[in-house]
């Protein structure tokens, strides 16, 4: 199987990079094995891996996965395909199994930390599991799979709200205390369990219930509080907000206790008596959040984990010394000693001269310090190496524009490509194409190296001069001419044609040129012609030899018959070129004896690869149907020659015909796609379609017994107003003369016996007569249908014969059956049957 570089790119690379720049550990799959594996296969096979490794690497998101990749490759695995290369595919195998193991462990690795994350809410954030994946080398969306197995939700915190949507939301709060409500939402629904989390329909309705209902109690301070409660709630745009709001704001209280979840899942469920679902998401939303809530330390670990080293500094220096203790302190520690590490790296990249150096020292501080002041916009201005050996080259109409990449190894490096001066094409890797580059003027491709925001002088390659030659040529050979033609192109002023070296007339976009000699190859150079301020430029030209032929003398008239599994065109071949057959879906556009074009002929019709054979041409019957066509074609033209409808009829099966007295039964294989079938016997014909033939149970064809008879069945079809035969299938009967026998009982009492009388039209020989005997209701039909009670032999009618009498209890049955060219007729019921 032949190796696919973007399907390699998209299931291993891509997968890889995104799991942390960690190679797969199946080998199988990390170099596109497949089994059963084979020393030939597994080499080759890895010989284009490995170059598809060299070709990513140009692309900076893959160069360090694929150095860890060659890396792997040179230390652990070099010697293993080298020895199956050899034909020693043993230690690959067993390193397959390692692999497979290793990579088991590292999926247990993340089940257990992803088991151990979630915790008791078994909810995580897509950011925490795939840090998780990264770091064991699995990728993103596997780690969420597995995750899922574990019951494990992955999902973003939901957004809750940071601020009361009320100012005076103390005021609320302290009147709750007072009325004993665990929160807002329990006093609003009066302690019934609701939904915080989305909409919450009819909150102002039970504020209207609640207000009544405390309007029929005893002035007081419940009352007042009361009153306190349900006017902020009309007073807020969005009652539902302050209703979760004032959930959170107990939760987060909790939180900031330090509780483990199994403790604030069961304030959250008992306490507040929220719903175990919502209890999970707000806890794990408010586990989640950073900002203010978590005082100093979550502060500056905000800010560290957002890359903001450098605000965090000024924020640690504006904090009061008891402030910064415990872990806020080490986090300051730490901040001090990143910023002051990437600072000396900014003063040495100021220093050096090597612009490759300085950017690595300034991508090292801004590792460290993202937001460094100063070190990005240096960091700008240091432009790579510049690109070599920039060369542009005419393949065809386009030009092709490579050069050697920057040896610079540092960033990401591009290249911008300019035409003129003007810029024309951006690029990642060496190599671009102009496919309308300017014609007829020199033209100056160059390329700069670029790193980020900073570029390299343009190098220019050599000038380019583009002069297309005629588009479209065609060159067609016919009896004692040759005829040309083609599109000039725009920027040209003329095209001229030779001839063997010899000039040719040109009439606007062709010729027609009668010098030629019938069966001679004649090479023509077609070239385009530029003007120029030092003269006209004439083009290489394109070159082709074209052999007129005399005019091929079309196929008069053809037929198409059967041929075994194949057809037979029977036809006369032609005196001079070659005959062809084609498949039409219609009648031919060209009238007969026309000649035209080979190609346009080939372009309209489905050739038929003809055989030569006695009388004719061999075809494949392929399920033909439609218009066939006979060309002769000499040379580059053809003669258009007769054609004639075909439908493909499929071959009948099975086709039988017996005898039954003077009658004859035909039977066959009805096939589905059969419509109906044409029998032809004895000088009359009959079609007989597929109803018919069923409701009568097969054909049934008049024919004397005593004359030979042969009977002939072809499938058939009407198309066009026109019946039309397939191949036959033939059955020769041979005739038969009409013999009678009489069975009666003769003898006297002690010696009674059978007596058969045969008896013909005309005198006739029975190969051989049976008389059987069957007991029961149902008459024998065959002479293996009952007991063989006497046979004879060679019997020449007239004859009379004897047969014992059969000792047979009960009723019975008496029969003869003959063989031989002879249809024997039996008597009376009354005399074969007994008891």
């Amino acid at each position: 199987m032949a190796f696919d570089e973007a399907a390699y790119l998209r299931d291993v690379l891509d997968p890889a990079r995104a799991a942390g720049g960690t190679p797969p550990a199946d080998l199988r799959r990390r170099y596109q094995l497949r089994e059963p594996l084979a020393a030939a296969e597994v080499t080759e096979t890895v010989r284009q891996v490995r170059q598809c490794w060299r070709r990513s690497r140009q692309l900076l998101k893959f160069r360090k996965l694929i150095d860890v990749l060659e890396l792997e490759h040179t230390e652990k695995y070099a010697a293993i395909f080298q020895a199956a290369a050899d034909g020693d595919l043993a230690g690959l195998r067993a390193e397959i199994a390692e692999a497979g193991q290793r990579d088991q462990r590292r999926l247990d690795d993340l089940r257990r930390r992803l088991d151990d994350a979630a915790g008791r809410l078994r909810l995580l954030p897509p950011d925490l599991v795939a840090g998780i994946a990264k770091s064991v080398g699995v990728e993103g969306p596997r780690a969420t799979e597995i995750a899922a197995g574990l019951g494990v939700e992955v999902r973003e915190p939901d957004a809750l709200p940071q601020t009361p949507p009320y100012p005076a939301y103390a005021r609320v709060r302290d009147a709750l205390d007072t009325l004993g409500a665990a929160h807002l939402a329990m006093f609003v629904f009066n302690g019934k369990k609701v939904r915080v989390l989305g909409a919450i329909p009819g909150v102002l309705d039970q504020v209207t219930a609640r207000e009544q209902e405390e309007q029929r109690k005893s002035r007081g301070p419940r009352t007042a509080s009361a009153d306190t409660v349900c006017s902020a709630v009309r007073a807020t745009a969005d009652p539902a907000s302050l209703l979760l709001y004032d959930v959170v704001a107990r939760l987060r209280e909790r939180v900031r206790e330090h509780p483990n979840d199994e403790t604030l899942l069961r304030h959250a469920t008992e306490d507040l008596a929220l719903d175990p679902g919502e209890a999970k998401r707000l806890i794990f939303a408010i586990r989640h959040e950073t900002g203010t809530f978590g005082g100093p330390t979550a502060r500056l670990r905000e800010l560290v984990d957002a890359g903001e080293i450098q605000t965090a500094a000024d924020f640690a220096a504006a904090l009061p010394a008891e402030a910064l203790t415990g872990e806020a302190a080490e986090l300051a520690t730490e901040i001090r000693v990143r910023l002051d590490g990437a600072v000396k790296l900014l003063d040495r990249a100021r220093a050096e001269r090597d612009p490759d150096q300085a950017w690595a020292l300034l991508a090292d501080a801004l590792r460290r310090v993202p937001d460094l002041p100063g070190a990005e916009d240096l960091q700008d201005g240091l432009p790579p190496h510049p690109p070599t050996e920039v060369r542009a080259r005419l393949r065809g109409e386009t030009v092709v524009v490579t050069w050697t990449p920057s040896r610079s190894r540092s960033g990401e490096i591009s290249y911008d490509v300019h035409r003129d001066g003007v810029p024309f094409a951006e690029a990642d890797r060496p190599g671009v194409e102009d496919a309308g580059p300017p014609v007829n003027v020199p033209v100056v491709y160059a390329v700069s190296a670029r790193r980020k925001h900073a570029a390299t002088a343009p190098v220019p390659a050599a000038p380019v001069l583009h002069r297309p030659e005629p588009r479209d040529l065609r060159l067609t050979g016919g009896d004692g001419v040759v005829v040309g033609a083609w599109s000039r192109p725009p920027e040209a002023t003329r095209v001229v044609v030779t001839r063997d070296g010899s000039p040719v007339p040109v009439s606007g976009a062709g010729f027609r040129d009668h010098a030629v000699r019938n069966g001679a190859g004649h090479e023509y150079v077609v070239s385009a012609v530029y003007r120029t301020p030092g003269g006209d430029v004439t083009t290489p030209g394109l070159r082709r030899t074209v052999t007129p032929q005399a005019r091929p003398e079309p196929i008069a008239d053809f037929t198409v018959e059967p041929y075994g599994d194949r057809l037979l065109i029977r036809c006369a071949p032609p005196a001079a070129g070659v005959a062809e057959f084609f498949a039409l879906a219609d009648a031919p556009p060209w009238p007969y004896g026309a000649t035209v074009p080979a190609d346009e002929v080939r372009a309209a019709g489905r050739p038929l690869a003809a055989v030569p054979a006695d009388g004719g041409y061999v075809i494949a019957r392929d399920r033909l149907s439609g218009v066939l066509l006979a060309v002769t074609v000499a040379g580059d033209g053809a003669t258009v020659g007769a054609h004639r409808e075909h439908v493909h009829l499929a071959a009948l099966r099975r086709v039988t015909a017996r005898r039954r007295g003077g009658a004859i039964l035909v039977g066959l294989d009805w096939s589905p796609d059969l419509t109906e079938v044409e029998v032809r016997w004895d000088g009359r014909t009959v079609v007989v379609n597929a109803a018919a033939y069923r409701s009568q149970g097969g054909i049934r064809l008049d024919a004397p017994e005593d004359r030979a008879v042969t009977v002939e069945v072809a499938p058939t079809v009407v198309t066009h107003g026109r019946r039309v035969r397939g191949p036959g299938v033939t059955v020769a009967l041979a005739a038969v003369t009409v013999a009678r026998y009489q069975l009666r009982k003769a003898g006297s009492f002690r010696n009674r016996h059978l007596v058969v009388e045969l008896t013909a039209d005309r005198p006739v020989r029975v190969d051989r007569l049976v008389l059987v005997v069957k007991a029961g209701q149902v008459q024998p039909y065959s002479a293996e249908d009952g007991v063989v009670l006497r046979e004879w032999a060679q019997v020449d009618a007239p004859a009379q014969l004897t047969a014992p009498l059969p000792r047979q209890r009960g009723p019975y049955w008496l029969r003869c059956f003959a063989e031989g060219a002879v249809a024997l007729l039996d008597p009376p019921v009354r005399t074969l049957k007994s008891g």
